[in-house]
């Protein structure tokens, strides 16, 4: 037992940080093999096992598992507070349940499956985000303590430090920069350099303020167009690389076959015609 805990990090981390370590690692094994599994009936491989379902067309997403996952692993925490490998092991689960719940949270966001579309990327960010919060802490990055830039400031100072950072977080969310105010959360300079930076043209921040200042949007449309030229562009190709490319068209559904028109329906030519049936034969 002993030799397992030390397996996994706990020696080095600490107890809790050896537990995020638990929950991000089951987050993204988690997450790869089920998208391995998506993919896999997208492409209707015949050796592979399909979508989980009745006779009655009920479809068992995977998110229902996940949540099924964290409510056991919840119970567990609170009823018998584990510690050691035991919490590492919960953590290990709970991180697989969050991984089947995320990879479907675009379909939570907008009620309707977007699986496969452009919409479904917000599924693939949230995983990202969540493993990012995990490294970040497992590095030793800690928002709520000042991730060390306070350590020689006390009491009331330490804590203004913390809430100026947040603010700047905000800023750059606002800004439509979503990335920088996560990132700046747990790494001040970058919150407060995308704070100081030219907003992106659709986020809240330039309609408010950009709307009667034309170069200001223009700079920033500019910006825009630039970083869509480079750095976004390798982003979405590595997204599709692990999620699949959302614009292939899904081989589960087939092609519509056109409604053949009933024998008492005019025939197409009506409309042809511009609304007179056919003279009869």
């Amino acid at each position: 037992m002993i030799f397992a805990v030390q397996a996994i990090g706990h020696g080095l981390l600490g107890d809790a940080r050896a537990s995020v370590a638990a929950f991000t690692l089951g987050l993204v094994v988690t997450f790869i093999a089920v998208r391995i599994h998506t993919r896999l009936i997208r492409a209707r491989v015949t050796w592979w096992f399909g979508n989980i379902g009745s006779e009655d067309r009920l479809h068992l997403h995977h998110m229902v598992i996940g949540v099924l996952l964290m409510i056991s692993i919840g119970f567990v925490l609170i009823a018998e507070t584990p510690a050691g490998f035991s919490l590492q092991l919960c953590a290990f689960v709970f991180g697989a349940g969050v991984a089947l719940t995320l990879d479907e949270f675009a379909l939570i966001l907008h009620l309707r499956d977007v699986y496969w579309e452009a919409e479904g990327r917000r599924s693939v960010d949230a995983v990202v985000v969540a493993v990012c919060v995990g490294f970040l802490i497992i590095l030793g990055f800690d928002p709520l303590r000042g991730n060390g830039y306070t350590a020689s400031a006390t009491g009331d100072l330490a804590e203004a430090t913390i809430a100026v950072n947040l603010c700047f977080a905000v800023v750059c969310i606002l800004k439509g920069k979503y990335w920088t105010g996560f990132l700046g959360i747990f790494v001040p300079l970058v919150a407060f350099v995308g704070a100081v930076r030219v907003a992106r043209p659709k986020s809240p921040w330039a309609r408010w303020r950009y709307k009667n200042k034309p170069r200001n949007m223009a700079k920033a449309q500019r910006r825009e167009d630039h970083n869509d030229a480079t750095w976004r562009s390798w982003r979405e190709s590595f997204f599709d690389l692990i999620a699949g490319k959302p614009h292939l068209p899904d081989v589960l559904r087939p092609a519509a076959r056109p409604r053949e028109a009933p024998d008492d329906e005019p025939a197409a030519d009506e409309a042809a015609a511009g609304g007179k049936p056919a003279p009869p034969t």
